[in-house]
Protein backbone atom coordinates (compact mmCIF):
# COMPACT_ATOMS: atom_id res chain seq x y z
CA UNK A 1 0.00 0.00 0.00
CA UNK A 2 1.64 3.30 -1.15
CA UNK A 3 2.12 5.66 1.71
CA UNK A 4 1.74 9.03 -0.29
CA UNK A 5 -0.87 11.16 1.76
CA UNK A 6 -3.31 11.82 -0.73
CA UNK A 7 -3.10 8.12 -2.29
CA UNK A 8 -3.19 6.35 1.03
CA UNK A 9 -6.48 4.57 1.52
CA UNK A 10 -7.53 3.28 4.97
CA UNK A 11 -10.24 0.54 4.97
CA UNK A 12 -12.93 0.10 8.01
CA UNK A 13 -13.62 -2.89 9.25
CA UNK A 14 -16.84 -2.18 11.54
CA UNK A 15 -19.07 -2.47 8.56
CA UNK A 16 -18.70 -6.28 8.10
CA UNK A 17 -21.22 -6.48 11.02
CA UNK A 18 -23.86 -4.61 9.26
CA UNK A 19 -23.99 -5.88 5.19
CA UNK A 20 -26.50 -8.22 6.07
CA UNK A 21 -28.60 -5.87 6.45
CA UNK A 22 -26.84 -2.87 5.46
CA UNK A 23 -30.20 -1.78 3.00
CA UNK A 24 -32.05 -1.60 7.04
CA UNK A 25 -29.15 0.59 8.06
CA UNK A 26 -29.12 2.79 5.34
CA UNK A 27 -33.00 3.72 5.83
CA UNK A 28 -32.22 4.22 9.53
CA UNK A 29 -29.14 6.47 9.38
CA UNK A 30 -30.77 8.57 6.30
CA UNK A 31 -33.84 8.91 8.39
CA UNK A 32 -31.70 10.24 11.65
CA UNK A 33 -29.44 12.39 9.78
CA UNK A 34 -32.78 13.97 8.54
CA UNK A 35 -34.14 14.37 11.89
CA UNK A 36 -31.44 16.06 12.83
CA UNK A 37 -31.02 18.60 10.54
CA UNK A 38 -34.16 19.27 10.47
CA UNK A 39 -34.70 19.35 14.00
CA UNK A 40 -32.02 21.25 15.00
CA UNK A 41 -32.35 23.63 12.33
CA UNK A 42 -35.95 24.60 13.06
CA UNK A 43 -34.76 25.33 16.47
CA UNK A 44 -31.34 27.42 15.43
CA UNK A 45 -34.30 29.53 13.07
CA UNK A 46 -36.87 30.19 15.68
CA UNK A 47 -34.52 31.38 18.00
CA UNK A 48 -33.37 33.39 14.91
CA UNK A 49 -36.62 34.93 14.38
CA UNK A 50 -37.83 35.92 17.57
CA UNK A 51 -36.24 39.33 19.02
CA UNK A 52 -37.51 37.45 22.62
CA UNK A 53 -34.75 34.86 22.13
CA UNK A 54 -31.89 37.06 21.54
CA UNK A 55 -30.56 36.88 24.71
CA UNK A 56 -27.28 34.78 25.54
CA UNK A 57 -28.26 32.06 26.76
CA UNK A 58 -30.60 31.16 23.47
CA UNK A 59 -27.54 31.89 21.47
CA UNK A 60 -25.57 29.52 22.79
CA UNK A 61 -27.82 26.94 22.81
CA UNK A 62 -28.45 27.96 18.92
CA UNK A 63 -24.39 27.66 18.67
CA UNK A 64 -24.48 23.89 19.75
CA UNK A 65 -27.68 23.05 17.58
CA UNK A 66 -24.96 24.50 14.29
CA UNK A 67 -22.20 22.32 16.49
CA UNK A 68 -24.78 19.51 16.03
CA UNK A 69 -26.03 19.96 12.73
CA UNK A 70 -21.80 20.34 11.12
CA UNK A 71 -20.66 16.91 13.34
CA UNK A 72 -23.46 15.29 11.35
CA UNK A 73 -22.47 16.33 8.21
CA UNK A 74 -18.92 15.00 8.27
CA UNK A 75 -20.18 11.92 9.51
CA UNK A 76 -23.65 10.87 8.03
CA UNK A 77 -23.09 11.59 4.05
CA UNK A 78 -19.75 9.18 4.05
CA UNK A 79 -21.39 6.59 6.57
CA UNK A 80 -24.56 6.14 4.16
CA UNK A 81 -22.14 5.70 0.78
CA UNK A 82 -20.54 2.84 3.27
CA UNK A 83 -23.72 1.12 3.62
CA UNK A 84 -24.62 0.92 -0.13
CA UNK A 85 -21.26 0.37 -1.01
CA UNK A 86 -19.30 -3.44 -1.13
CA UNK A 87 -15.73 -2.27 0.29
CA UNK A 88 -15.63 0.71 2.72
CA UNK A 89 -12.71 2.74 2.34
CA UNK A 90 -11.77 5.93 2.66
CA UNK A 91 -8.43 8.31 1.94
CA UNK A 92 -5.99 8.90 5.01
CA UNK A 93 -6.13 12.70 4.21
CA UNK A 94 -10.49 12.13 4.27
CA UNK A 95 -10.03 10.41 7.37
CA UNK A 96 -7.57 12.82 8.95
CA UNK A 97 -10.50 15.62 8.45
CA UNK A 98 -13.18 13.61 9.84
CA UNK A 99 -11.42 13.49 12.74
CA UNK A 100 -10.41 16.80 12.90
CA UNK A 101 -13.90 18.35 12.41
CA UNK A 102 -15.12 15.67 15.60
CA UNK A 103 -12.81 16.73 17.52
CA UNK A 104 -12.88 20.47 16.98
CA UNK A 105 -16.77 20.49 17.20
CA UNK A 106 -16.40 18.32 20.15
CA UNK A 107 -13.66 20.60 22.40
CA UNK A 108 -16.54 23.56 20.92
CA UNK A 109 -19.09 21.91 22.47
CA UNK A 110 -17.28 21.83 26.05
CA UNK A 111 -16.38 25.37 25.86
CA UNK A 112 -20.18 26.51 24.78
CA UNK A 113 -21.47 24.54 27.58
CA UNK A 114 -19.05 26.18 29.98
CA UNK A 115 -20.22 29.62 28.69
CA UNK A 116 -23.79 28.77 29.43
CA UNK A 117 -22.99 27.70 33.16
CA UNK A 118 -21.06 31.06 33.54
CA UNK A 119 -24.22 33.00 31.54
CA UNK A 120 -26.29 31.25 34.17
CA UNK A 121 -24.44 31.95 37.29
CA UNK A 122 -24.07 35.84 36.37
CA UNK A 123 -27.74 35.59 36.18
CA UNK A 124 -28.83 33.90 39.36
CA UNK A 125 -25.91 34.97 41.22
CA UNK A 126 -25.15 38.40 40.32
CA UNK A 127 -28.70 39.47 38.63
CA UNK A 128 -27.95 42.86 39.21
CA UNK A 129 -24.51 43.04 36.97
CA UNK A 130 -26.21 40.40 34.31
CA UNK A 131 -26.09 43.12 31.53
CA UNK A 132 -23.16 44.60 32.52
CA UNK A 133 -21.23 41.40 32.08
CA UNK A 134 -23.25 39.82 29.17
CA UNK A 135 -23.12 42.20 26.80
CA UNK A 136 -23.12 41.28 23.12
CA UNK A 137 -19.62 42.10 22.94
CA UNK A 138 -19.17 39.71 25.32
CA UNK A 139 -21.02 36.97 24.06
CA UNK A 140 -19.66 37.63 20.39
CA UNK A 141 -15.97 36.99 22.11
CA UNK A 142 -17.29 33.65 23.66
CA UNK A 143 -18.62 32.70 20.25
CA UNK A 144 -15.37 33.16 18.25
CA UNK A 145 -13.32 31.41 21.15
CA UNK A 146 -15.47 28.36 21.09
CA UNK A 147 -15.05 27.59 17.48
CA UNK A 148 -11.83 29.34 16.44
CA UNK A 149 -9.71 27.92 19.59
CA UNK A 150 -10.17 24.34 18.93
CA UNK A 151 -9.96 24.06 15.62
CA UNK A 152 -6.79 26.07 15.75
CA UNK A 153 -5.81 23.73 18.59
CA UNK A 154 -6.29 20.55 16.94
CA UNK A 155 -4.93 21.87 13.40
CA UNK A 156 -2.04 21.14 14.94
CA UNK A 157 -2.61 17.29 15.90
CA UNK A 158 -3.79 17.40 12.30
CA UNK A 159 -0.45 18.46 10.34
CA UNK A 160 1.58 16.33 13.21
CA UNK A 161 -0.31 13.23 11.80
CA UNK A 162 -1.11 14.15 7.79
CA UNK A 163 2.73 12.70 6.94
CA UNK A 164 3.16 10.05 9.33
CA UNK A 165 4.48 6.56 7.92
CA UNK A 166 1.44 3.98 8.19
CA UNK A 167 2.03 0.45 9.19
CA UNK A 168 -1.99 -0.71 9.01
CA UNK A 169 -4.67 -0.19 6.76
CA UNK A 170 -7.46 -1.45 8.51
CA UNK A 171 -9.53 0.96 11.26
CA UNK A 172 -11.86 -0.58 13.40
CA UNK A 173 -15.08 1.07 13.58
CA UNK A 174 -17.73 2.49 11.42
CA UNK A 175 -15.77 6.61 11.61
CA UNK A 176 -12.62 8.04 12.06
CA UNK A 177 -11.73 8.61 15.49
CA UNK A 178 -8.97 9.07 17.71
CA UNK A 179 -7.96 4.98 17.03
CA UNK A 180 -6.75 6.85 14.24
CA UNK A 181 -3.32 7.00 15.37
CA UNK A 182 -3.05 3.44 15.91
CA UNK A 183 -2.21 2.97 12.43
CA UNK A 184 1.19 4.81 12.60
CA UNK A 185 4.24 2.77 11.98
CA UNK A 186 5.81 4.39 15.39
CA UNK A 187 3.51 6.18 18.17
CA UNK A 188 4.79 9.32 18.22
CA UNK A 189 5.51 11.35 21.86
CA UNK A 190 4.77 14.21 21.08
CA UNK A 191 1.25 13.60 19.52
CA UNK A 192 0.44 11.45 23.07
CA UNK A 193 1.50 14.39 24.94
CA UNK A 194 -0.04 17.27 22.69
CA UNK A 195 -3.30 15.01 22.85
CA UNK A 196 -2.86 14.64 26.36
CA UNK A 197 -2.73 18.63 26.87
CA UNK A 198 -5.91 19.26 24.77
CA UNK A 199 -7.63 16.45 26.81
CA UNK A 200 -7.03 18.26 30.45
CA UNK A 201 -8.41 21.67 28.74
CA UNK A 202 -11.63 20.77 26.94
CA UNK A 203 -12.67 18.01 29.24
CA UNK A 204 -11.82 17.80 32.78
CA UNK A 205 -11.14 21.47 33.01
CA UNK A 206 -14.18 22.75 31.54
CA UNK A 207 -16.68 20.46 33.66
CA UNK A 208 -14.84 21.22 36.93
CA UNK A 209 -15.87 24.88 35.86
CA UNK A 210 -19.59 23.99 35.41
CA UNK A 211 -20.06 21.90 38.57
CA UNK A 212 -18.02 24.81 40.13
CA UNK A 213 -20.88 27.21 38.36
CA UNK A 214 -23.46 24.78 39.28
CA UNK A 215 -22.64 24.29 42.82
CA UNK A 216 -22.76 28.26 43.49
CA UNK A 217 -26.23 28.42 41.91
CA UNK A 218 -27.80 25.27 43.69
CA UNK A 219 -26.23 27.54 47.35
CA UNK A 220 -27.94 30.35 46.22
CA UNK A 221 -30.75 28.93 44.79
CA UNK A 222 -31.38 26.95 48.35
CA UNK A 223 -31.54 30.24 49.97
CA UNK A 224 -34.32 32.04 47.60
CA UNK A 225 -37.50 31.77 47.37
CA UNK A 226 -39.36 28.44 45.90
CA UNK A 227 -40.02 30.58 42.44
CA UNK A 228 -36.52 31.36 42.49
CA UNK A 229 -35.66 27.64 42.47
CA UNK A 230 -38.16 26.75 40.05
CA UNK A 231 -36.90 29.02 37.30
CA UNK A 232 -33.80 28.19 37.94
CA UNK A 233 -34.53 24.37 37.73
CA UNK A 234 -35.89 25.36 34.62
CA UNK A 235 -33.12 26.45 32.95
CA UNK A 236 -29.85 25.15 34.37
CA UNK A 237 -31.47 21.41 34.45
CA UNK A 238 -31.40 21.09 30.40
CA UNK A 239 -27.82 21.93 30.66
CA UNK A 240 -27.02 19.78 32.95
CA UNK A 241 -28.68 16.46 30.86
CA UNK A 242 -27.01 17.70 28.06
CA UNK A 243 -23.45 18.22 29.86
CA UNK A 244 -23.83 14.26 31.54
CA UNK A 245 -25.26 12.72 27.82
CA UNK A 246 -22.16 14.32 26.19
CA UNK A 247 -19.66 13.68 28.93
CA UNK A 248 -20.79 9.60 28.82
CA UNK A 249 -20.57 9.64 25.11
CA UNK A 250 -17.07 11.20 25.35
CA UNK A 251 -16.42 8.31 27.70
CA UNK A 252 -16.96 5.64 25.24
CA UNK A 253 -14.74 7.36 22.67
CA UNK A 254 -12.27 7.47 24.95
CA UNK A 255 -12.90 3.47 25.75
CA UNK A 256 -13.33 2.75 22.17
CA UNK A 257 -10.16 4.15 21.53
CA UNK A 258 -7.84 2.93 24.76
CA UNK A 259 -9.76 -0.52 25.17
CA UNK A 260 -10.99 -1.70 21.70
CA UNK A 261 -9.57 -5.24 22.48
CA UNK A 262 -11.84 -6.11 25.06
CA UNK A 263 -15.25 -5.51 23.17
CA UNK A 264 -16.37 -7.90 20.60
CA UNK A 265 -17.24 -6.48 16.91
CA UNK A 266 -21.41 -6.08 17.67
CA UNK A 267 -20.56 -3.88 20.93
CA UNK A 268 -17.92 -1.82 19.57
CA UNK A 269 -20.53 -1.03 16.87
CA UNK A 270 -23.66 -0.47 18.92
CA UNK A 271 -21.24 2.47 21.19
CA UNK A 272 -19.92 3.95 18.12
CA UNK A 273 -23.78 3.73 16.64
CA UNK A 274 -24.68 5.27 20.17
CA UNK A 275 -21.76 8.52 19.41
CA UNK A 276 -23.24 8.79 16.13
CA UNK A 277 -27.26 8.79 16.62
CA UNK A 278 -27.51 9.56 20.54
CA UNK A 279 -26.06 13.53 21.05
CA UNK A 280 -27.33 15.22 17.87
CA UNK A 281 -30.89 13.83 18.70
CA UNK A 282 -30.77 14.49 21.91
CA UNK A 283 -29.38 18.45 21.79
CA UNK A 284 -32.80 18.98 20.08
CA UNK A 285 -35.45 17.22 22.44
CA UNK A 286 -33.86 18.76 25.64
CA UNK A 287 -33.68 22.32 24.46
CA UNK A 288 -36.88 21.58 22.69
CA UNK A 289 -38.98 20.45 24.97
CA UNK A 290 -37.14 21.59 28.38
CA UNK A 291 -36.89 25.29 27.64
CA UNK A 292 -40.01 26.79 28.36
CA UNK A 293 -39.53 29.76 25.91
CA UNK A 294 -38.27 27.82 23.24
CA UNK A 295 -41.05 25.13 23.80
CA UNK A 296 -43.65 28.00 23.91
CA UNK A 297 -42.42 29.43 20.21
CA UNK A 298 -41.93 25.95 18.82
CA UNK A 299 -45.39 25.49 19.51
CA UNK A 300 -46.69 28.83 18.03
CA UNK A 301 -44.27 27.69 14.85
CA UNK A 302 -45.74 24.57 14.17
CA UNK A 303 -49.47 26.12 14.63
Amino acid sequence: MDNDFNETYITFDGHVEVQKYRYLYFVIMFTAYILVICSNSIIVFVIGINKSLHEPMYIFIAALLINSVLYSTAIYPKLLIDFLSERQIISYSACLFQWFISYSLGGSEYFLLAAMAYDRYVSICKPLQYYTIMRKTTVNILLILAWLMPACQFSVGLFLSAYKKLCYFILKGIICNSTVHKLHCVPSTVHNIYGLILFVGYVPLPVLFILFTYTRIFIVTYQSSREVRRKAAQTCLPHLLVLINFSCLSTYDVLLARLETIFSQTVYLVMSLQMILCHPLFNPIIYGLKMKEIYKHLKKFFS
